[in-house]
């Protein structure tokens, strides 16, 4: 190579003819060395790799981007007087790495590529030395001025990695920043170009800073009108709120702009919020005087409006996945019914909370006693406490109500209740004794009764709550407060906003849209537990999630079926992926039965549930094995009876209309699919929560399964959700109700959830600790509520 090659270009780097040398005697010595090495390299490199690191001529040609592929070097060029030439030396190691102003002696150095020998020169025969960081920073300067930023950027990384205390290395970083983003930006690039000019603002203040300013605020303004036109007021807004915090004092024109555009708003909602006040519509006022702040929050006059509407005509919006059809507060499987139904019924005993024995209630009308054997159970009415038109009650009406629930051809008829009583009498219109057949632990929980309008001679069904379902209007519902507040603050209005999903109820409370959510993802709970304005809290009670069979198909009415079912479906996988997006939850788990399991370990609130029974695990080979074997049963029983083998229709699978039960749905059938099965998924119409006869045949379920000891009826009865009529779920169902003490109660709720566990009435999937969120701005919400609207009459706004 280094004595016959001719000049050749690789891609990697450039060779020339050496020429004879006039080098010193030391240095043409060295040659020889250097020719050894050169021959050994060429014999054990391929061709296409090589990189010539000296010349006896000529000079070396540029390599361009090439040039960052080479291990760094600096270039030593020789005088004509030595004969002229070049190296690649390893770095030098000289003073200040700059050429000595009157060097005297010889240089040492070592040539890239032939580590193993010390090489010699005369400073007198050195014309010149090009040092690597130098040249990099040519390259640099070069680029950026030919407008080559692609090219430019990685000689500039490697000055900023390997040199960065280089005197030169702010301005070309900067220059590098300030002309980029004027090429950006005549290339409609404004947020990069924004981006590449706020970073040299940061990085060097001082340098040009009259031109920086000047096209920040250029590329902002031009970005803030972008937003604007795609009515992003939200972006916009944040966009403005930075750029006040990051050039707080400083001259940014587009601030001053925009502050005002945003004042210019706000003024105009603001005007038109009093003159909608001064109409008397306090629904537009409201609206209008919380968007004013919202776009201007500094606004005068501002908070003042706000709190001024909300002491005339205070009104709470709830964010909501499902708005009710049929209000009902004692609504087992309808979380929507319930909800709502609580501000327009009082139920004759309401719960209040969970205690160490079950539910805590609150009698309506007054007080109850129990004596000690358990079997004598009083209402001691107090009208005298209560207000319109809840004191117009007496005894006679209320054991009437209670007869009716005992006689099986009355539609109040319950089952439970009439094997519970024996006798109800009278002492005097204000006492009501019920004589029990046996003792009971929770007479109170058989007798969970809405007390509608008929109870005071109104019409059945109409409404005794404070508040009356106003208007229905798409996705919203009006409810409003009927006669006078109960204190000052009391909302004359509440009104539920259905929201397309968990995720826009959350965002919607972020930007004050709605004052409260009434049910959260749990996975968004412990991600707005962090936000300072809102506060979450927790349901003291889970909701039972669970599929029920609702139909006449052949299959699931088979235990092999629905067993093989539940072995293929990995509920584990859905609740911590789909549900919980991979958080942990405490209380959130997989169950093995209908009962909930408690939240905590030795939890009271899981007195019926067995820990002992561990859910069945995802084996979707042996579900595949039921499934066989529960065909060939059906065939043989088929042929037995000489009738056609039953066909294997698909599976209806209904859920509400709404994303935490449309996410799970959607995963099993994704899993029953990989069963082979057919699915399809059926979404209720908004506030149902059970499908019409006909319409599904396995319906998803959040079950408020909160007094498993009248609830266990209500979820597997005849009469109950899934309708069985299996013997031994009968048999533990009339058991419990036999149930004499707090222990008998206990060992034959576990019976029962052995039963269910195997016999599969329900396919039980896993329990939620549901949650809800609101504005630190409303009070009186409560901490430990049943129900959202437990402490309605006790809410207030304040600003």
């Amino acid at each position: 190579m280094i004595c016959n090659a001719s000049p050749t270009k690789s891609a990697t780097g450039y060779s020339s003819r050496p020429a004879r040398s006039r080098f010193s005697v030391t240095f043409r010595r060295s040659l020889r060395w250097i020719g050894l090495a050169c021959v050994v390299a060429a014999m054990s490199a391929p061709a296409h790799a090589e990189i010539i690191n000296y010349a006896e001529v000529g000079r070396p040609e540029d390599p361009g981007l090439e040039l960052l592929q080479e291990d760094p070097h600096d270039l030593i060029f020789f005088t004509e007087a030595a004969g002229g030439g070049w190296v690649k030396a390893r770095l030098l190691d000289l003073p200040g790495r700059t050429m000595p102003a009157n060097p005297k002696g010889q240089l040492k150095f070592r040539i890239n590529g032939i580590e193993s020998k010390d090489f010699v020169a005369k400073w007198d025969e050195i014309e010149s030395i090009d040092f690597w960081e130098k040249r990099l920073e040519r390259e640099t300067a070069d680029r950026i001025k030919a407008g080559d930023f692609t090219g430019a950027y990685p000689f500039l990384s490697v000055l900023i990695r390997d040199y960065p205390n280089r005197p030169n290395l702010r301005t070309l970083r900067s220059e590098f920043l300030l002309r980029d983003a004027g090429s950006r930006f005549k290339d409609g690039e404004v947020g990069p170009s924004l981006a590449m000019l706020e970073e040299l603002h940061r990085y060097a203040p001082e340098y040009k800073s009259d031109a920086v300013m000047t096209g920040i605020g250029m590329m902002t303004d031009r970005l803030m009108q972008k937003l604007m036109d795609e009515n992003k007021l939200e972006l916009a807004q944040q966009l403005l709120a930075r750029l006040e915090s990051d050039y707080r004092g400083k001259s940014l024109a587009s601030i001053t702009k925009w502050n005002q555009t945003f004042l210019e708003m706000a003024q105009e909602r603001q005007d038109a919020a009093i003159a909608a006040l001064e109409k008397e519509d306090f629904r537009t006022a409201r609206r209008l005087s919380r968007e004013s702040i919202h776009l201007k929050p500094s606004i005068p006059n501002g908070q003042e409006l706000v709190r001024k509407i909300d002491q005339i005509y205070p009104l709470v919006n709830v964010g909501v996945l499902q708005t009710a059809k049929d209000p009902d507060p004692t609504r087992l499987d309808n979380w929507a019914a319930r909800r709502a139904g609580r501000l327009l019924y009082r139920v004759l005993f309401e719960m209040q909370g969970a205690g160490p024995e079950g539910g805590e209630y609150e009698f309506l009308f007054g007080e109850t006693e129990q004596s000690a054997d358990r079997q004598d159970f009083t209402m001691l009415l107090q009208p005298e406490k209560l207000e319109p038109p809840l004191n117009d009650i007496n005894g006679f009406l209320i054991a009437d109500r209670l007869a009716e629930r005992v006689d099986p051809s009355s539609a109040m008829y319950f089952s439970p209740w009439a094997a519970a009583i024996q006798a109800i009498g009278l002492d005097g219109p204000k006492q009501i004794d019920c004589l029990l057949r046996r003792p009971n632990v929770l007479p109170s929980a058989l007798i969970q009764m809405t007390v509608d309008g008929s109870w005071f001679g109104g019409e059945p069904g109409s409404p005794t709550g404070d508040y009356r379902r106003d208007v229905i209007e798409g996705d919203v519902v009006r409810y409003t407060l009927v006669g006078e507040q109960r204190t000052a603050t009391q909302p004359r209005e509440i009104v539920e906003i259905r929201t397309e999903s968990a995720a826009d109820g959350v965002a919607k409370l972020l930007k004050g849209e709605v004052d409260v959510l009434d049910q959260l993802f749990p996975a968004d709970a412990v991600r707005l537990e962090g936000n300072r304005n809102i506060r979450v809290a927790k349901y003291p009670l889970p909701s039972v999630h669970m599929l029920v069979p609702c139909s006449d198909h052949v299959y699931l009415a088979e235990r092999a079926f629905r067993r093989a079912l539940v072995y293929g479906t990995n509920r584990n996988d859905i609740l911590g992926g789909e549900l919980l997006e991979g958080l942990e939850v405490p209380g959130c788990r997989v169950l093995s039965g209908p009962f909930p399991a408690g939240i905590e370990q030795n939890d009271p609130l899981g007195y019926a549930y067995d820990q002992s029974i561990a859910p069945r695990r995802y084996e979707p080979r042996l579900a595949k094995l039921l499934m066989t074997m529960n065909a060939n049963t059906l065939e043989g029983q088929a042929n037995r009876k000489e009738e056609p083998v039953p066909e294997l229709k698909p599976i209806r699978l209904a859920h509400p209309p709404e994303n935490l039960s449309r996410s799970a749905c959607e995963a099993i059938k994704s899993q029953w699919e990989l069963l082979d099965l057919e699915i399809e998924l059926v979404e209720l119409p908004v506030g149902m929560a059970f499908p019409e006869p006909g319409t599904a045949d396995l319906a998803y379920v959040a079950a408020a399964v909160w007094e498993p000891i009248i609830d266990a009826r209500r979820v597997l009865g005849p009469e109950g959700m899934a309708g069985s009529t299996d013997q031994l779920v009968g048999l533990g169902l009339r058991r419990l109700e036999e149930s004499k003490n707090w222990k008998d109660a206990r060992d034959r709720l576990l019976d029962l959830h052995y039963i269910v566990h195997h016999e599969l009435p329900i396919i039980p999937l896993w329990q939620l600790v549901d949650s809800y969120a609101y504005n630190r701005n409303l009070l009186g919400v409560g901490s430990d509520v049943v129900s959202l609207y437990q402490n309605a009459e006790k809410w207030r706004l304040s600003q």
